[in-house]
C-alpha cells in the first residue's frame, strides 16, 4: 500500500474510529496534545485574552474619559480666548476709531495750513510783484536819467568839437595872416620867420594836444556810458533771473498743489540747465523687469546728462521727501548696474526739500539745490 492510499484510508476511516473507539480517541488526541493545547488551555488562553480585552477596554475608557475632560477644559479656555480676543477686538476697533478721528483733525489742520500758506504764498508774491513794478518803474527812470545825461553829454561834446574846430580855424586864419605877412617880409627878417615858425609849431602842437585830448575825453565818456549800459543790462538780466527763479518756486507749490503739472515743472528746470551748461538733459524711461528699485515690476523714470565722457544722474521735482530720496538713489544705483556704467555726480534739483532728505543727501553722497541757477558746474 502506498502513502497516498494510505492517507485515503485514515482521512475515511478516522472520524468513524474516534466516534466509535474510546481508546483510540484517547491515544490519537494524547499522540496530537504536543501539536495543539488541550480544551482546558485553549479556554485558559481564551478567559486570559478576554481579561486583558477587558483591561484594554478599561484603560481606554480611562483614557477617554481623561481626554474629554481635557477637551472641556480646552473648550473652557478656547471659550476664554476667544472674549478676550473679543475684548481686545473692541479695544482696538476703539483705539482705530480715536485714530481716525485723529488723522482725520490731523489732516484739517493740515489743510488749514496748506491753505495759510497758500494765502502767504499768494500775499509774497503779490508783494515781490509790488517790488518788481517798482524796481522797474526805478530802472526805467535810470534809464530816463541815463539818456538825458547822455545827450547832455553828447551836446556838450558836440559843443566842445565846434569851439575846437572854430579855435582851429581862427588859428588857421591867423596862420594864413601870418604866412602872408612872413612872406613880405622875408627876406628882410628871416630870422623873425625863423621865429614865427617856431611859434607856429608850438601852436600846431598845442592845437594837436587839444584835440587828442577832446577825443580822449570823448572816448572816456563813451566808454563810461558804455558800463552805465552794461550796468543797467546786468541789473535787469539779476532782476529777471530773481523774477524767473520766484516764478519757478511758485511753479514748485503749483505742482504741488495740483495748479500746474509736474512734468512742465521738470522741463522747466532741464532747460534751464540746457541754457546755462550747454548740455542735453536726456530723460530716461525703463522698466524694471525684477522689481528691484520699488519691489515690484515698475516704470522707472531718471533724468541723465552725459558731457564729455562724463556721466550725471539728475531728479527735477517741485518737491522731494525722505522717501523720495531714497527712491532716487535706488533708482540711480538700478541705471549703472543695467547700463554698467558708474555716475559721476547725483544731483537734486527742487525748491522744496523737506530737511530729513537733506539728512538723507549728506549721507548718500547726493548734491541738493534749490533751483538750476544754483548749480556751480556740471564738471566733476
Amino acid at each position: 500500500m502506498t502513502a497516498d492510499s494510505l492517507k485515503e484510508a485514515i482521512k475515511r476511516e478516522l472520524p468513524e474510529l474516534l466516534r466509535s473507539d474510546p481508546d483510540f480517541r484517547a491515544y490519537v488526541l494524547e499522540l496530537t496534545r504536543q501539536h495543539h493545547p488541550s480544551r482546558g488551555e485553549t479556554e485558559d488562553w481564551f478567559h486570559a485574552m478576554l481579561g486583558e480585552l477587558r483591561r484594554d477596554r478599561e484603560e481606554s475608557m480611562r483614557k477617554w474619559e481623561a481626554q474629554e475632560r481635557k477637551w472641556e477644559e480646552q473648550k473652557a479656555e478656547a471659550e476664554r480666548d476667544r472674549a478676550e480676543q473679543a475684548r481686545k477686538w473692541e479695544e482696538q476697533k476703539a483705539e482705530a476709531e480715536r485714530d481716525r478721528a485723529e488723522q482725520a483733525r490731523k489732516w484739517e489742520e493740515q489743510k488749514a495750513e496748506a491753505k495759510r500758506d497758500r494765502e502767504a504764498q499768494a500775499k509774497k508774491w503779490d508783494e515781490q510783484a509790488r517790488k518788481w513794478e517798482e524796481q522797474k518803474a526805478e530802472a526805467e527812470r535810470d534809464r530816463a536819467e541815463q539818456a538825458r545825461k547822455w545827450e547832455e553829454q553828447k551836446a556838450e561834446a558836440e559843443r566842445d568839437r565846434e569851439a575846437q574846430a572854430k579855435k582851429w580855424d581862427e588859428q588857421a586864419r591867423k596862420w594864413e595872416e601870418q604866412k602872408a605877412e612872413a612872406e613880405r617880409d622875408r627876406e628882410a627878417q628871416s630870422h623873425k620867420w625863423d621865429e614865427q615858425a617856431r611859434k607856429w609849431e608850438e601852436q600846431k602842437a598845442e592845437a594837436e594836444r587839444d584835440r587828442e585830448a577832446q577825443s580822449h575825453k570823448w572816448d572816456e565818456q563813451a566808454r563810461k556810458w558804455e558800463e552805465s549800459n552794461r550796468h543797467f543790462d546786468r541789473v535787469h538780466e539779476e532782476i529777471m533771473a530773481q523774477a524767473r527763479k520766484f516764478d519757478r518756486s511758485i511753479g514748485a507749490l503749483g505742482a504741488r498743489w495740483g495748479i500746474q503739472s509736474e512734468r512742465a515743472f521738470r522741463n522747466a528746470l532741464a532747460g534751464i540747465l540746457e541754457e546755462n551748461f550747454g548740455v542735453e538733459v536726456i530723460n530716461v524711461n525703463e522698466f524694471d523687469d525684477d522689481g528691484t528699485v520699488f519691489g515690484r515690476p515698475e516704470q522707472i523714470e531718471l533724468d541723465v546728462i552725459i558731457k564729455n565722457g562724463i556721466l550725471l544722474i539728475c531728479e527735477l521735482k517741485s518737491s522731494i521727501d525722505k522717501a523720495g530720496m531714497y527712491s532716487f538713489e535706488r533708482k540711480a544705483r538700478w541705471y549703472e548696474a543695467r547700463h554698467q556704467r558708474q555716475a559721476q555726480r547725483l544731483i537734486v534739483i527742487s525748491p522744496m526739500v523737506d530737511p530729513r532728505a537733506r539728512q538723507v543727501a549728506d549721507k548718500l553722497g547726493i548734491e541738493v539745490y534749490h533751483d538750476s541757477t544754483d548749480v556751480d558746474s556740471l564738471d566733476v
